[in-house]
């Protein structure tokens, strides 16, 4: 693929062929259409992008994969399969430097809760799972998701579908390797936008997200037609114009520019595009769980002995490990407590870290009409206690972290 006349654009040629599988659309002659089945004698050509060719035979032309020779949505962790399995998955999982570099920061950082990766082209918000169905993800994670999920959809305007169930390349096909490696490694919550939806621009609402560009009514074309015309000065269809190919002689060029109006938002659509999506981004930040203090004490047991106690919440939607592939991975750890003593002081219950539990969120576990009420009315909270003997006056520093529901941090001083 390349711009052969240097206006700063790839398209199509189209080369006139009796074998070729496309026409001219007879209500828009600007416009190519795919020949009928069993249609002959008719003016034909073959579509290819555009581009130069290297060691043409005559008769077989084959475009170049990439340069780069992989796709960095197939170099993921999760699930990853050999070039022989999958092309475009790179020599193993990670090999390339933008993957790691994402990888490695995450990786670094048990805090990550929630993650959204922006792409392009669809208009949709895909949930995980990619590579196992609804049925096979841990319920309460699926069911966080869609809520979640569903959410995106009323504030973005852009429908929430299963990457599995609903956006498939091929039906008999799963794609691995990918950023669902966040869900489905570590457990915290992920989603890929793709970003734009130029058929849903043109006014066509009733389209399966990945098989209308193996097959769609020529009446969409038109439709898109007019939207180039109508929103795009005419420029996201260029009429065909004939062009002296170095090899293959006179052929033309034209149809959709892909790169600039198709997978991408044309220049001024972008920041209308782009402003659909942070309130929803605030949201799902705003359901990750939060640890608070609820408080501290002291109580005095005498002989210089104390009662420690530190008690903390999560004032989050969200458990503190936000969801259950978490725990079935044990990439997050529960609530840790720590005291830190003066010198002088010693502990005679308990030791200086102490795991306490995972925290749930405030999100109810059922509806108000449920059969029986939740088993742990207080799930969202978590008490320790040391005994510490030490005189009067000392001061305690006392700390409570979960990994991804962060620090909280008290000094307490032991007085009658």
């Amino acid at each position: 693929m390349e711009d052969m006349d240097g206006d700063g654009r790839i398209l199509m040629m189209r080369v006139p062929d009796p074998h070729g599988g496309w026409k001219v659309n007879p209500e828009e002659p600007r416009l190519l259409t795919p020949r009928l089945p069993g249609e002959f004698g008719g003016q034909y050509y073959r579509v290819m992008p555009e581009g130069s060719l290297q060691h043409f035979d005559g008769v077989n032309i084959k475009p170049n994969r990439d340069v780069e020779g992989l796709d960095l949505n197939r170099n993921f962790p999760a699930f990853w399969r050999q070039e022989f399995e999958q092309l475009g998955a790179g020599p193993y999982p990670t090999s390339e430097p933008e993957v790691r570099a994402m990888v490695d920061f995450i990786a670094k950082h048990p805090n990550i809760g929630a993650a959204v990766s922006f792409h392009t082209h669809s208009g949709v918000i895909l949930r995980p799972m990619g590579t196992q169905s609804d049925a096979d993800m841990t319920p309460e994670d699926l069911w966080t998701i869609k809520r979640m999920s569903d959410i995106g959809s009323k504030l973005t305007g852009y429908p929430a579908v299963s990457i599995f169930h609903d956006f498939k390349y091929h039906p008999k096909e799963v794609i691995t390797g990918t950023q669902d490696w966040v869900y489905e490694h570590l457990g915290a919550l992920f989603w890929t936008v793709e970003i734009w939806a130029p058929n849903k621009e043109a006014g066509i609402t009733d389209y399966d997200w990945i098989h209308w560009y193996r097959d769609h009514p020529p009446e969409d074309d038109i439709k898109l037609l007019k939207w180039s015309d109508e929103v795009c000065g005419g420029n996201a269809h260029v009429d065909w114009y004939p062009f002296q190919h170095p090899d293959l002689g006179a052929v033309e060029l034209g149809g959709w520019d892909r790169m600039n109006y198709w997978r991408n938002p044309p220049a001024h659509l972008r920041e209308r595009e782009a402003a659909r999506f942070p309130a929803w981004l605030n949201q799902i930040a705003l359901t990750l769980p939060k640890l608070e203090l609820l408080f501290t004490k002291a109580e005095s047991l005498g002989n210089g002995q104390w009662r420690v106690q530190m008690a903390v919440g999560n004032a989050g939607y969200l458990p503190s490990y936000v969801t259950k592939r978490a725990l079935e991975r044990k990439t997050a750890r529960p609530c840790m407590f720590e005291i830190e003593l003066p010198e002088g002081a010693q502990l005679r219950m308990g030791t200086p870290r102490m795991e306490g539990p995972q925290l749930e969120g405030h999100a109810p576990a059922n509806s108000l009409q449920a059969f029986l009420p939740s088993k742990n009315i207080t799930g969202d909270r978590a008490l320790n206690e040391w005994i510490v003997e030490a005189p009067a006056g000392s001061v305690l520093n006392l700390t409570a972290h979960a990994a991804r529901a962060g620090t909280v941090r008290a000094s307490i001083t032991l007085q009658f």
